[in-house]
């Protein structure tokens, strides 16, 4: 590496930490209290200083429409983090699907994603991300929900199967990543793409910045 191109990298990575420091310019990490790995990398994707503290919470027994029952979890989930990391900012997020009003978890079977996937195909969906964030430390919560329409391509039966056979569906709800093999299902996107691969980052960081 010459003299030249050493000092340009150099400014590179001082460009990115004043970047990073503009989204996000506060001096503790924030706390996920998710293992996603989706939100891990959405939030490392936009150089967030970053710890992982799951919540380890019972998501059952609570009735609501869509888009209280994923504010209700994500507060759940921060709620659960907050008293152990008070100094930090603790992020509790939630992902729901709905189609024709019917809420779609995750499968938890073969037949159960063949199921939500075929709903899913040819018609639009509404994917629901409530964020919830606590920073007792500052006196600062507060909570979102931001939806996405999401329209599947038609699917055969045999796509259907192709797609569960590589795995993905087990994990998310609606039965799909977007981010992955599943971005092939996907004719259209109304709204935050980030919200639908499980975190609506720009919203979350105009909301930090305005507190």
């Amino acid at each position: 590496m010459t003299d030249r191109s050493r000092f340009c990298w150099i400014l590179h990575l001082k460009g990115n930490q004043q970047m990073s420091n503009w989204w996000f310019p506060y001096d503790v990490p924030l706390v996920l209290a998710s293992q996603s790995p989706r939100r891990k990398t959405i939030l490392e994707s936009a150089d967030i200083p970053l710890m992982i503290s799951p919540a380890d919470i019972d998501e059952t027994g609570f009735e609501g429409t869509p888009a209280e029952t994923v504010v209700h979890w994500a507060v759940q989930k921060a709620q659960c983090i907050a008293e152990t990391h008070p100094l930090n900012p603790v992020l509790g997020a939630d992902t729901l699907v709905a189609v024709d009003g019917e809420l779609l978890g995750k499968p938890n079977s073969h037949d159960g994603a063949f199921a939500m996937l075929q709903r899913l195909s040819g018609n639009w969906h509404t994917v629901y991300g409530g964020v919830c964030l606590i920073w007792k430390a500052k006196g600062i919560e507060f909570t979102f929900v931001e939806t996405t329409k999401v329209k599947f391509r038609k699917l055969s039966t045999d796509e259907i199967e192709a797609y569960i056979v590589t795995g993905e569906p087990m994990d998310k709800a609606g039965a799909y990543g977007i981010q992955g093999c599943g971005s092939m299902l996907v004719e259209k996107v109304d709204g935050c793409y980030f919200n639908v691969m499980g975190l609506p980052i720009s919203r979350l960081i105009e909301h930090l910045r305005g507190v």
